[in-house]
C-alpha cells in the first residue's frame, strides 16, 4: 500500500494513484503544469493570439447565420465566455442540452443572460427514460464516470448543430485557470464508446437508439472531413473566475449557484458526495491546486478549505431523497447501489491502449 504525500507545492496527493514527486517533493501535475501550460497561455497573451482567432472565427462566418456556437450551462465559466463573445461582436448560437438535472438557478441564468446579451438560442432535451437509464447504468457499474453519458450527450448536441447550420467553431468555457489540473484516473474518456456500450449493455435496459453518441471517429469525421474545431476562448485571457462572477452579477444581475458545477443537481451531488466518499476523490484538491499555480489562491488557504466536508452533511440525506425520486429508486436501492466496492475503466472492456495510440499519433503530427 502506498503510503500518503501531498505535493509541497500544490495540494494534489496520493489519492490520486498515477501521482509522481520528485526530489524537491513537488508532483508532476504543478510542474507540468508550470513548465507547460501556464507560459502557453502567457505567450497567447502576450503576442494578442485572441486576436487572430477572432479574424478567423469572422472570416468563416461570412455569409452564414452564425460566427460560432456556444455551449450554455448557467455556470460561471460558459456565462462569462457568453459575455466576452458578445462583447468581441461574434454572432453566436448558444446552445444548451437539458439532460433533466439542471438546478432552478441555472435556468434562470441562461434565460436572463441570453435575454440581456441578445442571444440566439436553442435547447436540446433528451429523453428523459432513456437518459435516466443511462446515467443509472454507470452508477450501477460503480464506477466514476457517473457523468460521462451527460458529456457524451454535450459533445454531439454542440456538433450536430454545427453541423447543421454550417458553422466551423464550437465556443467552450473549458479553461486551464480553474481546470488545467486533472487526474486522468479521475475521469475516464468520455469518447471511448467501446466503454460507454459495455457499461450499458451490463446494466441499461432501454435500447440507445436515437441517444446523441460522441466516439473519437465522430471526432475525427467534425474536425477532419468538416473542419469543426472547438476553440475554449478563455485560454487566450487571463482568466480570474472570481473576476468574471462579480461582472456577471452586476452587469447581468446574474446568481451564483455556490460550487463548482453546481448548475447541475447530480453534478453537484456526484463531485461533493460521491466521488470523494466513495472513491476517495475530491475535486476541489485539482481545483485549488490549478489557482495556486495561477497565483489566484494561496497554499495555506487552500489546505484550510481541504479540512471541511466538500458537502453539507445536512443536506446529504436531502438530496438522496430527491435523486432517488428522480430515477425512480427508493432510498435504501440507491444507497444500497452507492455502498457497492468502487470500480474503474480498466475494470471493463474499454479502448484505452488504441485511443492513446491514436492520441499521441495526432499531438505528434497535427497538433499546433
Amino acid at each position: 500500500m502506498v503510503s500518503y504525500q501531498q505535493c509541497v507545492r500544490c495540494v494534489m496527493d496520493t489519492t490520486d494513484p498515477e501521482i509522481q514527486f520528485d526530489e524537491n517533493g513537488y508532483c508532476n501535475h504543478c510542474t507540468n503544469f508550470l513548465a507547460s501550460v501556464k507560459p502557453m497561455i502567457e505567450q497567447r497573451i502576450k503576442n494578442h493570439e485572441i486576436k487572430k482567432i477572432l479574424n478567423e472565427i469572422r472570416q468563416k462566418g461570412k455569409g452564414k447565420r452564425y460566427d460560432c456556437i456556444l455551449g450554455i450551462s448557467g455556470g460561471t465559466d460558459s456565462s462569462y465566455t457568453a459575455y466576452l463573445i458578445k462583447q468581441y461582436g461574434l454572432r453566436v448560437l448558444a446552445v444548451h442540452m437539458d439532460n433533466g438535472w439542471d438546478s432552478e438557478t441555472s435556468v434562470k441564468n441562461i434565460r436572463q443572460l441570453l435575454q440581456k446579451l441578445a442571444i440566439d438560442y436553442e435547447s436540446y432535451v433528451l429523453d428523459w427514460n432513456q437518459f435516466r437509464d443511462i446515467q443509472l447504468s454507470f452508477l450501477k457499474a460503480s464506477v466514476p464516470e457517473i457523468e460521462t453519458p451527460t458529456d457524451i450527450a454535450i459533445l454531439s448536441t454542440l456538433h450536430k448543430v454545427a453541423l447543421k447550420h454550417g458553422v466551423k467553431f464550437i465556443i467552450s468555457g473549458g479553461n486551464y485557470a480553474t481546470e488545467g489540473i486533472l487526474p486522468r484516473s479521475w475521469h475516464y474518456n468520455a469518447k471511448d464508446l467501446k466503454y460507454f456500450k459495455t457499461i450499458h449493455k451490463l446494466y441499461g435496459t432501454v435500447s440507445l437508439k436515437g441517444f446523441p453518441l460522441f466516439g473519437f471517429w465522430d471526432e475525427v469525421y467534425c474536425k477532419f472531413f468538416k473542419g469543426i474545431r472547438i476553440i475554449y476562448i478563455l485560454n487566450y485571457l487571463s482568466y480570474d473566475k472570481m473576476k468574471a462572477k462579480e461582472i456577471l452579477k452586476s452587469e447581468l444581475d446574474w446568481k451564483d449557484y455556490g460550487g463548482k458545477h453546481y448548475e447541475s443537481r447530480i453534478t453537484a451531488f456526484v463531485q461533493s458526495y460521491i466521488l470523494p466518499v466513495k472513491f476517495n476523490i475530491d475535486y476541489r484538491k485539482a481545483t485549488f491546486s490549478t489557482q495556486i499555480c495561477n497565483g489566484t489562491l494561496d497554499r495555506n488557504e487552500a489546505i484550510k478549505e481541504l479540512q471541511t466536508l466538500p458537502y453539507k452533511e445536512e443536506q446529504v440525506e436531502e438530496e438522496i431523497m430527491y435523486i432517488a425520486k428522480k430515477f425512480g429508486l427508493t432510498i435504501e436501492t440507491l444507497k444500497n447501489i452507492l455502498s457497492t466496492p468502487p470500480k474503474w475503466y480498466f475494470d471493463y472492456p474499454n479502448d484505452a491502449r488504441m485511443l492513446s495510440s491514436m492520441y499521441s499519433l495526432y499531438r505528434k503530427y497535427f497538433s499546433k
